[in-house]
């Protein structure tokens, strides 16, 4: 086994680990409060840093159980990459100072926000490049736009919105759209950072 495939397998541990731990977490915590599960479930998945270690810890599997995978190509792992660094610089910015989690949920949450990033960037960085187009970029802007267009009709379904940029009862919705633009042009530069980046390396390793 070679050393990108326990990089990935690394990453697919902890990513599928955080997320069951994160899971069961909420779980507890809601039932307690008169939730049922499926609410609680629900709940879960309203997260985009759920959903994007999900999308991690998929492509991290795929990368060594099915390495000829769609799943498992470059563009996809562009898309994650982008993602999951987008969650840690978005949590950083503007969630950190106003969330303060002790016990397991301060060690869970540092999984998915902190070591996740880095130890999906490290797999990105261990596996071939040189083959990402600028074309490519597309996945990695589809994924917010369908987690905005997600959080939002669920938003408006149950009154509910997992971050406070997201949510039009707190800014008016100019306020909003700007909010989203921005962060779909950081996503666009994200992309555009690897995608150099993964010249660079090809470059380097020829």
């Amino acid at each position: 086994m070679t050393l990108r495939q326990y990089a990935a397998i690394v990453t697919a541990i902890v990513a599928w680990g955080a997320l069951t731990l994160q899971c069961g977490l909420i779980i507890e915590r809601m039932t307690s409060e008169g939730a049922t599960a499926l609410q609680a479930i629900w709940r879960f998945v309203g997260f985009f840093t759920i959903l994007t270690n999900l999308l991690v810890a998929i492509v991290s599997s795929a990368l060594v159980l099915r390495p000829m995978h769609p799943l498992a190509s470059a563009p996809m792992r562009l898309a994650a990459l982008t993602a999951i660094l987008m969650v840690g610089i978005v949590y950083s910015v503007a969630l950190r100072a106003i969330w303060s989690p002790t016990g397991l949920q301060a060690i869970v949450d540092s999984l998915l926000h902190d070591v996740t990033p880095v130890l999906f960037l490290l797999t990105w960085i261990a596996f071939p490049h040189g083959d990402l187009r600028w074309r490519d970029m597309a996945p990695a802007i589809l994924v917010p736009l369908a987690y905005f267009a997600y959080a939002m009709t669920r938003g408006a379904f149950d009154g509910w919105y997992a971050y406070w940029f997201l949510d039009p009862s707190q800014q008016s919705i100019p306020a909003l759209a700007i909010s989203i633009a921005i962060l779909i042009a950081a996503f666009a530069l994200v992309a555009t950072l690897a995608i150099w980046a993964d010249r660079w390396l090809a470059g380097r390793r020829t």
